[in-house]
C-alpha cells in the first residue's frame, strides 16, 4: 500500500485515506484493520458495485480468524462466521436487495448479533446506522468506467465513543 492520502483532518486519527493498488492489498487492509476490531463492533462498507467491498471483508474474516470462506452474501442476506479460536464470530450482511431501512435489518437480528460479533454490512448507509453511534464507516473509492483500474481510496472513519481512542493512522503503515 502507498502511502495515505491526507486525511480529512490530519489532526484526527480516527479518519484516514489509504490508497490501494490490487485486490491482495485489499484483503492486506482488512487483515490489518481485524486486528483493530473486538466483539460488537459495526463495520459499514460502501462503494460501487466491484470496489472491493468483499475483497476487505474477506481480509477481514482471513484477520479474524474464522471459519469459512468470506464471500458475498447478496442472494442469503447474512453470513455467521465462526471464530476458529476465541475471538468474536463475523457475521458478514450484504443489504444491497434490501430496501427498508432498520425495520427490514431487525429481521436479521443484527441487534442481538452485534454485542458478541464483529458485524460487517456492505449497502448499508440509511439501513443500519441506528443499531449503534459506534460504527466505523469504510467507503471504497474507484474509477469511474474504468474496469481494468485496480486502484482504490479507501477512507475509513470511526465514529461515537469506541473509536475514540483508536488510532486507525496504524493501518496505513
Amino acid at each position: 500500500m502507498e502511502a495515505p492520502a491526507a486525511p480529512h483532518d490530519a489532526a484526527d486519527p480516527r479518519t484516514v485515506e489509504i490508497t490501494v493498488n490490487s485486490p491482495e492489498q485489499m484483503r492486506e487492509l482488512g487483515r490489518k484493520l481485524a486486528k483493530l476490531l473486538r466483539a460488537g463492533d459495526l463495520v459499514m462498507l460502501s462503494g460501487e458495485l466491484g470496489a472491493g467491498k468483499t475483497t476487505l471483508a474477506r481480509g477481514l474474516g482471513e484477520g479474524l480468524g474464522v471459519r469459512g470462506a468470506v464471500t458475498s452474501p447478496t442472494f442469503v442476506i447474512a453470513r455467521v462466521h465462526p471464530s476458529l479460536g476465541d475471538g468474536a464470530p463475523l457475521v458478514h450482511v450484504d443489504a444491497y436487495r434490501l430496501s427498508g431501512g432498520l425495520d427490514e435489518m431487525e429481521d436479521l437480528d443484527l441487534d442481538v448479533s452485534l454485542p458478541d460479533s464483529v458485524v460487517v454490512v456492505e449497502w448499508g448507509e440509511g439501513k443500519v446506522e441506528e443499531l449503534t453511534e459506534d460504527r466505523l464507516q469504510v467507503v471504497i473509492h474507484r474509477a469511474v468506467g474504468d474496469t481494468t483500474d485496480e486502484v482504490r481510496h479507501v477512507t475509513l472513519a470511526g465514529l461515537g465513543e469506541r473509536w475514540q481512542t483508536v488510532d486507525l493512522s496504524v493501518l496505513a503503515a
